[in-house]
């Protein structure tokens, strides 16, 4: 009997010892399945923000459209306006000038040696934050001789009106 018990205790200890052996690598094949199942699950997440930080952020700065102006004559400029112009005109200026749901955007060049200058509007757009406008004073043509010899200064402006928007006017 006491053989039989010894073979009974190796062969529990066996057994048990096979039952603990498949207890250990059944939780090492659900911990390997956890391990992927993090990694995936990591990849993912790793993915997620790779695409939302890769998203377009709108720059306040981007242009949302172009605005619609007019040039103005010298005899459609408001009253008031003209005054404030008149005051600045020796000296460059940039000025704008709220009037019934129209904004004026003013810009002068200060005093040049002669006739014959022009302004060109280079651009009037709309952005989140603020509406730019640019401008370029040209200089008179070299060929017309007789603007250049009269040596007659000028105070070249432009006069812009737009529809009003309440952002503020950045002069480019």
């Amino acid at each position: 009997m006491k053989s039989q018990r010894k073979n009974h205790k190796k062969s529990y200890q066996k057994s048990h010892r096979k039952n603990y052996i498949d207890s250990q690598l059944k939780g090492s094949f659900l911990n390997l399945s956890g391990i992927k199942w993090g990694i995936y699950a990591l990849s993912m997440a790793v993915i997620v923000c790779f695409l939302a930080g890769c998203a377009k952020e709108k720059d306040p700065l981007e242009k949302i459209k172009d605005l619609e102006f007019t040039v103005l004559a010298e005899e459609n400029i408001p009253e008031e306006l003209k005054n404030v112009i008149e005051e600045k005109k020796g000296n460059a200026f940039k000025v704008t000038y709220q009037d019934n749901g129209f904004l004026y955007i003013c810009i002068g060049y200060g005093e040049q040696v002669s006739g014959g200058y022009s302004i060109t509007v280079n651009d009037l757009y709309l952005t989140e934050n603020a509406m730019y406008v640019d401008t370029t004073l040209i200089g008179p043509d070299p060929a017309d001789t007789a603007v250049v010899k009269k040596n007659m200064p000028s105070y070249p402006y432009i006069v812009i009106k737009t529809e009003f928007i309440d952002k503020p006017v950045v002069f480019n």
